[in-house]
């Protein structure tokens, strides 16, 4: 199974490490592996939430996912979006955003680090909402339980992650930022991205509960405009956790095609993860998992706000982001052998 759901990013990278290594030698084909495990490490968290997501799609969304899903992660996200960005902070057309990225690749990484305040502050205060609302909800399990269990209790208060999000934004925009007001708006946006993809997936699924009652919600459920909503969800998802990677790409290289080929191969990765992960039915078995990725989550939403005023090594985002994975997974596996143990013991009386 592992062939077959990892046989294009398997293809992907030999393809990319043998074009930096043609056109670039020796030192591009290092670069180019090095950003890709850079992505990887940084995005594992965001492949162990896409999974939960993935469930309640329908085969369709999946497929569509995997396909126009990794167009739009590696061209759109990876490398349309942050030409976006510099053309709009820099007052530039997109001809000339793309003509200064081809041409200039260093002034076009210094723009695009001059733009990382509202890069950071937009997809900061996203992935916080994701993070607060996953701790604020009460749930089967708790992982962290001193502190997850009486952090759900407070979250029974209505739109209380709106409130903690905007008090961070307002705190971190004024301190950190060297320009609040543009840093404000950018992570309103963020909030509200958020609230109205989240806002249509609940009603385009209460929708098609109404159509057909006799659905349940429930792995690979959401279809039609349900399913479209989550899509949209995932990639807006996968646009927060790239920024990070691409602005620090520049600080590794500011060769277009080696960030290009490095990014693409991580997010070729991430996606076949994501339905490595589905398949396995990872997250049923190591239950604190997707705990973990969301405090991996919500650690590195805390990283790209202090990265408003401050700089922070990209190497630590990914420890600290492997760092809660691994310690969840660990988790995870001794509680099941714990109840392993005592189920053999209840069998042997």
């Amino acid at each position: 199974m592992i062939l077959h759901i990892f046989r294009w990013p398997f293809g992907v990278t030999a393809f990319g490490l043998l074009v930096a290594l043609v056109l670039g030698g020796p030192k591009a084909f290092v670069l180019v592996a090095v950003l890709a495990i850079l992505e990887i490490s940084l995005s594992f968290d965001n492949a162990v939430v896409n999974a939960r997501v993935i469930e309640r799609m329908s085969p369709l969304w999946q497929r569509m996912f995997l396909t126009a899903g990794i167009v739009i992660a590696v061209f759109g996200m990876r490398l349309a979006f942050p030409l976006l960005v510099v053309g709009i902070t820099a007052r530039m057309s997109p001809g000339e955003a793309i003509g200064l990225a081809l041409n200039d690749a260093a002034e076009y990484g210094r723009r695009l680090h001059e733009a990382h305040p509202l890069i950071a502050a937009f997809g900061g205060v996203f992935l916080l909402m994701i993070f607060l609302d996953f701790i604020f909800e009460e749930r089967e399990f708790a992982w962290l339980a001193w502190l997850e269990r009486p952090l759900a209790k407070i979250g029974k208060l209505d739109q209380l992650s709106v409130v903690v999000a905007l008090v961070v934004l307002v705190v971190t925009t004024t301190y950190l930022a060297p320009e609040p007001g543009p840093a404000l708006v950018a992570g309103a946006l963020g909030i509200v991205t958020y609230l109205l993809v989240n806002s249509l997936g609940k009603l385009f699924e209460a929708e098609q509960r109404e159509e057909d009652p006799r659905r349940r919600p429930g792995p690979a459920a959401a279809a039609g405009r349900a399913g479209l909503s989550l899509f949209l969800y995932l990639e807006v998802l996968d646009a927060s956790f790239s920024f990070d990677g691409v602005v620090g790409a520049f600080a590794i290289s500011d060769d277009l095609l080696v960030i290009a080929l490095g990014l693409g191969i991580g997010a070729m990765y991430i996606r076949s993860l994501t339905i490595f992960l589905v398949r396995r039915g990872t997250l049923d078995e190591y239950v604190y998992l997707e705990h973990g990725a969301h405090w991996a989550i919500g650690a590195l939403a805390a990283i790209m706000l202090i990265g408003l005023g401050r700089s922070v090594p990209e190497i630590v985002t990914g420890l600290v982001g492997l760092a809660f994975i691994g310690t969840a997974t660990a988790s995870s596996a001794l509680r099941n052998r714990r109840e392993n143990a005592v189920l053999r013991n209840v069998t042997h009386r």
